[in-house]
């Protein structure tokens, strides 16, 4: 009895029955798990009510596990009622909408979907809004070449509290803005985050990551254009506790900073990573009046430090010892190179100023909150 079921490399159902005579002549009615990737770039994705339905795809009702990457979607399949499991990857023939949210409407107990497919245009524009509630979905994962697929598939489907919620875009000519790819307006994207309390922004590589009761949001746009401030007006960032940032140097100036910072009145911990950082930038936080008066940690994880940066930073933390209110008490500096030297007059000096400061080797960050 075979109730597993995966092949990799293939390329087609065929091949693999003349590899293996006899071994899809008949049903699997105990099939609970099916992992078919096959190999051919090529393939007819809905193949006619000619083609013969392979026996292995004729009796999957006790199917709870179904991944596909590149395999023809027999009408069968469409039947299925008991998943908890789809991922359907490497599709560039298009789908028609209706039917994949069909297709989910009929498998409400799913708790992982990943989607690498893309749609007829005309079918998401055209197919009447249906919401699909997917109470235990745990991570919904959606790789799109076009935006509207993205909104179009968020605007049917009702995602529970405490889901993961992954969109990553496949083409670099995409939209830069992030309400493209949201539903519009984007009420219940905002109800499922809220209170946003951590916010991860990484300019240089179009990585958005918000994360708010439980619930996380990922988008991952590759070679775009942000503009932080412009695209989180749909969000509210007042509850914003924690907020990371590795812009490159040229987007991350002064004014930027204040900007950003100027929109999370709650924020407790700022992470600066990756990138030099520029001059005059730290200066921000020496502002009057004060910048994020709840700011008790500024952490530097893999930045390179030069002695302008220190005298901001050292500047920052004396101008903020004056409200007691908006003093800083923790500096960390993390770097994942234990070749990294780092004046330790540096260190004396700001804790003459920082109750805490503390200075590791490690590639992750701790937590800071």
């Amino acid at each position: 009895m075979i109730d597993c079921l995966r092949l990799a490399g293939y390329s087609s159902i065929e091949t693999v029955g003349g590899d293996l005579p006899g071994f899809f002549d008949s049903p699997m009615p105990n099939l609970t798990s099916l992992d078919l990737q096959q190999a051919k770039e090529s393939i007819e994705l809905f193949p006619s009510g000619q083609a013969p339905v392979p026996p292995v795809f004729q009796n999957v009702s006790k199917l709870k596990s179904l991944r596909l990457t590149q395999t023809p979607i027999y009408p069968p399949l469409f039947s299925i009622k008991s998943l908890r499991e789809l991922k359907l990857i490497g599709y560039t023939s298009s789908f028609h909408f209706g039917t994949l949210i069909g297709f989910l409407g009929s498998n409400l107990d799913l708790e992982l979907v990943v989607l690498d497919v893309q749609f007829f245009v005309d079918s998401v524009e055209t197919t009447p809004t249906r919401k699909v509630a997917l109470t235990r979905l745990q991570r919904l994962s959606i790789t799109c070449s076009k935006a509207i697929d993205s909104r179009g598939l968020l605007s049917c489907i009702s995602l529970p509290r405490g889901v993961h919620l992954e969109i990553m875009s496949s083409q670099s000519t995409q939209p830069t803005n992030l309400a493209s790819f949201l539903p519009s307006p984007p009420t219940p994207i905002q109800e499922l985050l809220a209170p946003i309390t951590t916010v991860k922004f990484q300019h240089s590589s179009g990585n958005v990551y918000l994360s708010g009761n439980t619930s996380v949001f990922s988008l991952s746009c590759p070679k775009s254009c942000w503009h932080f401030h412009i695209d989180f007006t749909s969000f509210p960032v007042t509850a914003v506790r924690e907020f990371h940032t590795n812009s490159t140097t040229r987007f991350l100036d002064c004014g930027t900073l204040s900007e950003l910072l100027g929109q999370l009145p709650a924020l407790e911990v700022l992470v600066l990573s990756k990138d030099p950082i520029r001059h005059g930038v730290l200066s921000v936080l020496a502002q009057r009046p004060v910048l994020c008066p709840a700011l008790k940690t500024i952490a530097f994880f893999d930045c390179q430090m030069a002695q302008n940066q220190v005298d901001e930073l050292e500047a920052a933390v004396v101008q903020r010892r004056e409200t007691t209110a908006s003093r800083l008490y923790s500096v960390v500096i993390i770097t994942n190179n234990p070749m990294m030297s780092l004046d330790l007059g540096v260190i004396h000096r700001l804790r003459k100023w920082v109750p805490r400061v503390e200075v590791r080797v490690d590639d992750k960050l701790p937590d800071l909150l």
